[in-house]
């Protein structure tokens, strides 16, 4: 299992040897520090913390993020056969995991897929036709004055209430999202920059989790 935190920077775009326009997001991806190594032992599950863009100014740094002085902390989790299989564990001489270890864009080589989750960008308050596709309400002719993108009934004389889960208007965005089977065209070492093929949620500067 090979993972690694990322930061969206925007869409561009590459040419393949044939010269077909190929769509990619520019992600500057770590180089991330292992903050934590936590075991069934002692915390009850199998997971690595890693932290990304570490904080430089000593007047930013809060007391409670001193031994861990990063923007950003995550954990992954996994098995330990497949948290030891990666290429920062097999590297090293005992096969493990050390708090200190880096891990860059190394760990991914090009051509392959990944997944990447992040949040979502928020698009506010929005109603049924937008947010849940609805294709509006009846025709566009006789009797449907400012009725042509109402949700119509929310429910029945009986149970004489709205039923939970209803798809109504709400707010819309600004939620965990995870896109699978992501190929990456180019990898820039000495940037630390991936280019995957593709959208990846959020915003520019959203955090994103990348894993392989």
């Amino acid at each position: 299992m090979k993972f690694l935190l990322g930061q969206k920077l925007g869409m561009s775009q590459v040419f393949d040897e044939k010269g077909k326009r190929i769509p990619v997001t520019l992600v500057e991806a770590g180089p991330c520090v292992i903050t934590q190594v936590k075991t069934k032992e002692k915390d009850g599950y199998q997971a690595i913390q890693l932290g990304f863009k570490k904080i430089e100014k000593e007047k930013k740094i809060k007391k409670p993020m001193r031994k861990k002085p990063f923007r950003w902390l995550r954990e992954f989790k996994g098995e330990e056969s497949k948290l030891s299989s990666s290429p920062v564990a097999t590297a090293r001489e005992d096969g493990e995991y050390k708090v200190g270890d880096q891990i860059d864009v190394s760990v991914f080589q090009e051509g392959k897929k990944v997944k990447v989750s992040g949040i979502s960008k928020g698009k506010g308050f929005q109603g049924a036709v937008k947010r849940w596709g609805f294709k509006g309400r009846a025709s566009a002719t006789h009797g449907t004055k400012h009725e042509h993108r109402t949700l119509g009934s929310i429910g029945s004389s009986f149970p004489e209430k709205v039923i939970k889960g209803k798809k109504m208007p709400g707010r819309m965005g600004s939620e965990r999202t995870t896109v699978k089977n992501l190929e990456i065209v180019k990898i820039d070492k000495e940037n630390n920059l991936l280019a995957v093929k593709g959208a990846v949620p959020g915003v520019k500067g959203t955090l994103l989790e990348i894993i392989g």
